[in-house]
């Protein structure tokens, strides 16, 4: 058993999204005393921000509770203060590295500390991969038309019956294109090569929807409008030529990615895409014993604020059980 003379903490939990936080509510209400280790900023080359996905919506109105819709950061905001007025310890520091091969767990901070705990929760989420330019960024932070979720947003006044894109050619770009057909007047799905990555079926789902119409060999070059977004500047990747299309909306689906780089070398099974691996179905546990996960991190199929927050009740209720079969509670 590793001994460096600090306390142990119970519960230690990693990530301070919708997860992260609901873990925490729970796991202090079960007098777990937890701390969370919340993260700092960092740009990977978009923004990562303490808090997550939500950081950079503006307005989310699919989530139960708030009829008139609320800010990504209030909501976040509103969720740590929750998790702290039932006695969680917030740290603003990353966890770096794990070793779960003894017990209490070791952990290494940003700060260059070791920490001990007997169960981890990892609520890290996963990032979206976006195109990288300057404009799209300026204008997904503001809420000026760019985002990577077309389920959060793209039911939002000011999308509906205006012309929306997409960028993508795989499964989630159609279903987010699909999904957008229902609002929109028509959705441009841009692709830079002359065949769709995604399924069969996914794409007779977009090719035979009238609203539908794909941009072939084409890539994202700049994003035009100051408050809101007015025209994506194409380039075409067989001859060269750019050119504008008008739209109202710009989503990027191009994949996401776990946020799971400190678990090299932890033992923690990952999947060939990175995200953790949950042995059994509709549980939190992984292939560790004490160690959890919930959220984004350890789903590549929902990723929403309230299934990632009901996978962080599951983990803060399944580690509370473990510590106290384990005689640890």
């Amino acid at each position: 058993m590793a001994d460096t003379g600090e306390a142990v903490h119970r519960v230690l939990i990693i990530g301070s999204g919708p997860a992260g936080w609901t873990a925490a509510i729970y796991a202090a209400r079960a007098n777990l005393n937890p701390v969370v280790y919340a993260g700092v900023p960092k740009q990977d080359p978009a923004p990562i921000l303490p808090g997550g996905q939500l950081m950079l919506t503006t307005e989310v109105e699919n989530y139960p509770g708030f009829p008139d819709g609320v800010t990504g950061p209030e909501m976040m905001a509103k969720f740590q203060q929750q998790a702290e007025r039932f006695g969680t310890q917030v740290v603003g520091e990353d966890i770096e590295s794990c070793d779960f091969s003894q017990r209490p767990f070791v952990l290494k901070t940003s700060g260059g500390e070791s920490v001990q705990a007997h169960a981890v929760i990892i609520a890290t989420g996963a990032t979206a991969n976006w195109i990288g330019l300057e404009n799209e960024m300026r204008l997904a932070r503001s809420g000026g038309g760019v985002s990577a979720c077309a389920v959060c947003d793209g039911a939002l006044p000011m999308f509906r019956d205006q012309p929306l894109a997409v960028v993508g050619g795989g499964d989630s770009a159609m279903e987010e294109a699909s999904y957008l057909a229902k609002f929109a007047s028509t959705v441009y799905i841009i692709h830079r090569r002359d065949q769709l990555r995604a399924s069969k079926t996914m794409q007779d789902r977009v090719l035979n929807n009238d609203k539908c119409e794909v941009l072939w060999n084409k890539i994202p070059v700049d994003v035009l409008g100051d408050e809101k977004i007015t025209a994506v500047v194409l380039k075409d990747t067989q001859t060269g030529e750019q050119t504008e299309q008008p739209v109202k909306g710009l989503f990027v689906a191009i994949g996401h990615t776990p946020s799971t780089k400190f678990l090299a070398d932890s033992g923690v099974d990952l999947d060939d895409k990175g995200y953790v691996v949950l042995p059994v179905a509709h549980r939190s546990m992984t292939n560790i014993e004490g160690v959890f996960a919930a959220g984004d991190v350890a789903d590549s199929e929902y990723r929403q604020a309230i299934s990632a927050a009901g996978m962080g009740c599951k983990a803060a209720i399944d580690a509370e059980r473990w510590l106290a079969d384990a005689g640890l509670e």
